[in-house]
């Protein structure tokens, strides 16, 4: 099988207090193949965020291992985890995180500068995935200019443009009315099968969850269901 992502044993506690103990994940194994696109589903409090930061490096599991195209994520140092997250993840927040002074070009453009692409290298990108996504009209705009979902489009464009292995989407349709929920995840099938790119994302929402072509539901920190779907 043709695995990105090896996620073994993977367990997290936090400690909120001296007594308290809250075991967050409990024995996580999950392969995702290449260019999957990937629902992680469940109540408030399964661990689907925690996951989520986990598998993106934002945060080190108390006990478990995640390999990322052959590569070992955990366990390893600040700046290499810096470097993983630049070239290899890409992220989209529920609160979609623009940078508020820069325009829609600049927010995209914003990792890609990262990498050391010049300046011709991100204007072909940045058009070419804004024509995708039907941004292309917004890209001289600030983030406040933007209506919600055109926010999240740019930050999903953003997290595209810089070609990462894997992005990763907490919630990302939690602010959008419906309709335009619904034109986000078209637009985000799409990219997952023009470009490849492997998708994982959270949601709540059934309309979100049955676009999924691989489903796992997440409950009390532990993996219930496991499903592909053709």
């Amino acid at each position: 099988m043709n695995n990105l992502l090896e996620i073994r044993q993977i367990n997290k506690t936090f400690h909120p207090g001296k007594e308290v103990e809250v075991r967050a994940l409990c024995d996580i194994n999950i392969d995702i193949e290449r260019g999957g696109f990937v629902v992680l589903s469940g109540p408030s409090g399964s661990g689907k965020t925690t996951l989520l930061n986990i598998i993106g490096v934002l945060d080190e599991p108390s006990s478990g291992r995640v390999v990322l195209d052959g590569q070992l994520l955990t366990g390893l140092s600040e700046a290499t985890l810096s470097k993983t997250r630049r070239d290899h993840i890409g992220f989209v927040f529920q609160a979609y995180n623009l940078i508020p002074v820069l325009t829609a070009r600049e927010n995209i453009e914003y990792v890609m500068k990262l990498q050391g692409h010049n300046q011709k290298q991100c204007d072909k990108r940045t058009l070419e995935v804004a024509q995708k996504l039907g941004i292309e009209t917004l890209l001289n705009k600030l983030p406040n200019q933007l209506s919600g979902g055109q926010q999240q489009r740019v930050a999903v464009a953003r997290a595209v443009a810089a070609t990462p292995k894997l992005i990763l989407a907490d919630e990302p349709t939690a602010n959008l009315d419906s309709k335009t929920a619904a034109s986000l995840m078209d637009m985000m099938q799409d990219l997952n099968e023009d470009e490849g790119v492997t998708i994982i994302f959270s949601s709540h929402d059934p309309r979100v969850i049955k676009k999924a072509k691989h489903s796992i539901v997440l409950k009390d920190g532990k993996v219930v269901t496991n499903e592909q779907h053709s």
